[in-house]
């Protein structure tokens, strides 16, 4: 795991001294990532690439980056797990003789060998890496299949183009102009996040999940390599009990290469189902007890200590128990939001568990994210598939569909009936429609009272599902909750899970690994049809492949989450960090400060109108404006 930073043609800059600067400030703007080594390298005023290292395969300087192999030279960010078989099969072809035992080496090998595309195709991993071939003069930058390590570029006016692992590393370039991006901030305020290939700054795109970026013959392209629709309608047809089996075999194989690692490695365990089933896994393929590592409240609320000492004794685990006062939180919550690349609402648990857990000696923990969006987890599966069964209310009038939703939120304005009834009110009630309803944190009249000169009509979450959800479409073909899952992938999960996994993670220079989002595991789940997905017990396609690990108490026990009291906080020991968050939010010209201020003040009076995660999400991103210098 590491940051990686390039400039591809240096026209940008007076000379190829000032780019190196400009390099050299994006790679020190990442220097949490990497703490162990870093490193520049340029040719003349085509190219200069730039890596923080965190050393987890081959410690020694030899593995260091940038890396070269003849005159190709490559920087790497993540992990490609299956390198072992991957450099087993190019010394058996010839292609190389390896002087380090890492995967960079092995990547750089693979890719001057097969070529980019049958390259790509055999690595499984998590990764960003940037791919200088003299030869025809092109740089290739590539991303995971899943997204889950981050990439963003820029390209000035110039047409240099500049890329980084974070968001921050191209800001320290001082080649950008540090201006918001106006036509993406009612998605900000509508999800939380903003979802690639835009982001919150201006002129700061995001490389897309199984996506490219090519620069050749002063071009820029970018294009797609990977399709998790393609891939899951390409699985083979098999029977429950066929499909349950090659799901377990996925599973181990899945996690036991994740274990591949020359430091100390461990998981977190909250002793829920997904991390519980991870750690499991682990135990079976491990001669020495896994590592494991949980936050603990004094406060019985909030404790799910009973349940992961629980999961930690059956499999004779080196469980590490970290206890925390709600003083201890809370005084982290400055670090978290100074952590933050991109604003977010919903990660400083993250930041939190990662600092624990790396102070507590470990350079990398396995983590079952991705469970809830794979396997049904979530209660937007079930109310998805139950509102695309109302389909015949589109064919009432709409103003009574409109008198339906008035009914529904009179005396009321708690989000989920405010979101019925905007449901009811519209005329469709496919997924398409009703998925990005029931992901907002603000509805369309909320934008309209809080944001001045802002198009508060626009939905790029809803444009992308109609287009990839039209009958024709590869998506199309997929089992309904399946449909959900890629949405859930290309939108909560991909843009606002794995992007704060990683900043949160890295910002303690800790690898996290994702075992259940291994690509082969992700085409199993949205090939599996929806009723073996449903059952008495959650997410039964994958509790029936681990049954005979899971505890059955524990599968049957209510879902817990990482729950915490924010809504006291912000009323009470938050609510300064809350209301200057706030106050930077008002500062903003396009912002009705009014607004806002009421609704602070009906928050702080308890209304339900306002909930924390809504209040929260704004106060975080007055934070992020302020200390970015974004107007």
């Amino acid at each position: 795991m590491c940051g990686i930073a390039g400039i591809h043609g240096l026209d940008a800059f007076p000379g190829k001294d000032e780019a190196l600067g400009a390099l050299r400030d994006m790679v020190a703007a990442m220097g949490h990532r990497g703490p162990d080594a870093e490193g520049v390298w340029c040719q003349d005023d085509v190219v200069a690439l730039g890596h923080r290292r965190l050393s987890i395969l081959d410690p020694t300087p030899g593995s260091n980056q940038p890396f070269a192999l003849g005159r190709d030279v490559l920087v790497f960010n993540g992990e490609v797990y299956n390198y072992v078989e991957l450099r087993r099969d190019l010394e058996a072809s010839g292609a190389h003789r390896f002087q380090t035992d890492s995967d960079t080496e092995v990547v750089l090998s693979a890719l001057r060998h097969w070529g980019l595309e049958q390259a790509l195709g055999r690595m499984n991993g998590m990764f960003a890496f940037a791919w200088w071939n003299p030869d025809i003069e092109r740089l290739v930058v590539a991303r995971d299949r899943l997204g889950i390590k981050p990439l963003y570029w820029h390209q000035t006016p110039h047409g240099t183009v500049l890329f980084a692992s974070e968001i921050r590393a191209l800001l320290a370039s001082g080649v950008l102009p540090r201006k918001l991006n106006q036509s993406h901030v009612t998605e900000q305020w509508m999800y939380g996040t903003v979802h690639a290939p835009a982001t919150i700054v201006q002129g700061v795109h995001m490389l897309e999940p199984g996506s490219l970026l090519v620069l050749e013959d002063d071009q820029v392209r970018t294009a797609t390599w990977w399709d998790p629709a393609d891939t899951a309608l390409g699985e083979p047809d098999a029977s429950p009990a066929e499909r349950k089996d090659r799901l377990r075999a996925l599973l181990s194989d899945a996690v036991g290469i994740r274990m591949r690692s020359d430091v100390d490695y461990g998981a977190f365990l909250s002793g829920g189902i997904d991390s519980s089933a991870v750690v499991g896994l682990m135990a079976e393929q491990s001669n020495q007890p896994i590592k494991t590592f949980s936050i603990t409240f004094k406060d019985e609320a909030l404790d799910e200590g009973p349940w992961s000492r629980m999961v930690a004794q059956r499999f004779r685990t080196d469980h590490h128990q970290i206890g925390l006062e709600v003083d201890d939180f809370l005084a982290q919550i400055p670090a978290g939001l100074e952590a933050m690349d991109h604003p977010s609402a919903d990660g400083l648990n993250t930041f939190v568990v990662s600092g624990e857990t790396r102070r507590a000696g470990v350079k990398v923990a396995l983590s079952g994210l991705g469970g809830d969006e794979l396997f049904a987890g979530y209660p937007v599966f079930e109310r998805s598939a139950q509102l695309a069964k109302l389909a015949w209310l589109a064919s009432w009038p709409r103003g009574w569909r409109k008198a339906g939703g008035w009914l529904m939120t009179r005396g009321r304005q708690d989000m989920p009936s405010r979101k019925k009834a905007e449901v009811l009110a519209g005329n469709h009630f496919d997924l398409a429609h009703t998925y990005p309803v029931s992901r907002q944190l603000f509805l369309r009249k909320d934008l309209e009272a809080m944001l001045r000169g802002v198009d508060a009509g626009k939905n790029p979450m809803f444009q992308w599902l109609v287009k990839a959800l039209a009958p024709g479409q590869k998506a199309f073909g997929l089992p309904f909750l399946s449909q959900v899952s890629l949405a859930e992938m290309r939108t909560y999960m991909g843009h606002t899970l794995l992007r704060d996994a990683d900043q949160f993670s890295m910002a303690h220079a800790l690898e996290v690994r994702v075992p259940l989002l291994d690509h082969r595991i992700v085409a199993a789940a949205l090939a599996t049809p929806d009723s073996e997905k449903r059952g008495g017990t959650p997410k039964p396609l994958l509790v029936q492949s681990v049954e005979d690990l899971l505890p059955t108490e524990l599968v049957n026990r209510p879902k817990m989450g990482f729950v915490l009291p924010w809504e006291s906080w912000m009323r009470g020991p938050l609510k300064g960090i809350c209301s200057q968050g706030l106050q930077s939010l008002c500062d903003q010209p396009w912002v009705n400060a009014d607004a806002i201020r009421a609704m602070e003040s009906s928050f702080l009076q308890g209304s339900d109108a306002w909930t924390w995660g809504r209040v929260w999400s704004l106060a975080v991103l007055g934070h992020y404006l302020e200390r970015h210098g974004l107007r």
